[in-house]
């Protein structure tokens, strides 16, 4: 049953494809621009020297000013706060492909794993304080949609442990030596994630473009279902459609979640370790809920402290 609605889906996007061809384009192009001048030149760099760090075993030189924090608090080994770490400082998906590819490795445990997949797949500062904060609607702070979109984690992360059972932090696991690559094979390795990354922007674009030209009546849900596909289109019909904070809480919603495109593009990256896309979903569904809520309570504190 499963299979064959999804047969029917792909000849049905098809025969959509061929109905109207220059919108396809203009989605593709719209995708393939934003890959190229947004993505690249973001995530690659961060990819290409995370790869290197792994190889050299260099990954305790950089959570060392974080060792004990994430060690007592979040309950994660050296390995699994270098993908918390490396996660949170790169953007989606690079917590989930350091998370896929360390439980390949061998580096983590599987229990780790699923714990880490629910907290380490977020967008970075650089995304929030460059794109986002430029997109707010004027009466949004960019420190509100900050910590809207980071403080959840760590609600997330005690949920999290409660259900994966994880009580002590995970034994560090050694990385075998005939795993380690080389930096060809590092930056070869890092260019095909991002030219299936490319492929997923591109795709979700298409749709995108599909879904900006329904004759809808109800601008706000328009910009809400756009932000739910794809945020970085999302957050700017959000910001256009729905003022003031209103408009701030759906984008940090938007933001937490991180749209079909991202939730593609992370199965994309963990579909050979084992990890289920399923709890994926669950978790950002959980974030974004908890980010709409903290934007409307720390945003109602901040009118009655502007107010007295």
């Amino acid at each position: 049953m499963k299979k064959s609605f999804f047969r029917f889906c792909s000849v049905a996007v098809l025969c959509i494809l061929l109905l109207s061809p220059a919108a396809a384009s203009q989605g593709a192009k719209n995708g393939l621009v934003l890959w190229a001048t947004v993505v690249l030149p973001t995530l690659l760099p961060f990819m290409i020297c995370s790869n290197v760090i792994v190889a050299l075993d260099a990954i305790h030189i950089l959570t060392f000013p974080f060792r004990g924090f994430l060690r007592n608090v979040l309950k994660l080994s050296d390995s699994g706060s270098y993908i918390l770490v490396s996660g949170l400082l790169c953007g989606y998906p690079m917590g989930a492909r350091n998370c896929g590819d360390f439980l390949d490795g061998e580096r983590i445990t599987k229990a780790e794993a699923r714990y880490l997949l629910s907290i380490c797949n977020h967008p970075s500062p650089m995304f929030l304080l460059g794109y986002a904060a430029s997109e707010l609607p004027g009466a949004v702070p960019v420190w509100l949609l900050m910590v809207s979109v980071y403080l959840p984690v760590f609600i997330l992360a005690g949920l999290s442990r409660k259900v994966y059972g994880i009580q002590a932090v995970s034994p560090s696991l050694p990385y075998a030596r005939e795993a380690q690559l080389t930096f060809d094979e590092s930056l070869m390795d890092s260019c095909e994630v991002m030219v299936k990354i490319g492929g997923y922007i591109m795709l979700f674009s298409i749709l995108v473009f599909y879904i900006t030209g329904l004759p809808l009546h109800n601008p706000a849900g328009k910009a809400a279902l756009l932000g739910f596909v794809e945020i970085t289109t999302g957050i700017r019909a959000i910001s256009g459609a729905i003022p003031s904070m209103a408009g701030g809480m759906w984008i940090a919603a938007a933001t937490a979640f991180g749209g079909l495109s991202g939730i593609f593009q992370t199965k994309s990256v963990i579909k050979n370790a084992g990890l289920s896309i399923r709890h994926y979903v669950a978790w950002k569904a959980v974030h974004s809920l908890l980010s709409a809520a903290i934007f409307i309570l720390l945003a109602y504190c901040r009118r009655l402290l502007w107010a007295a």
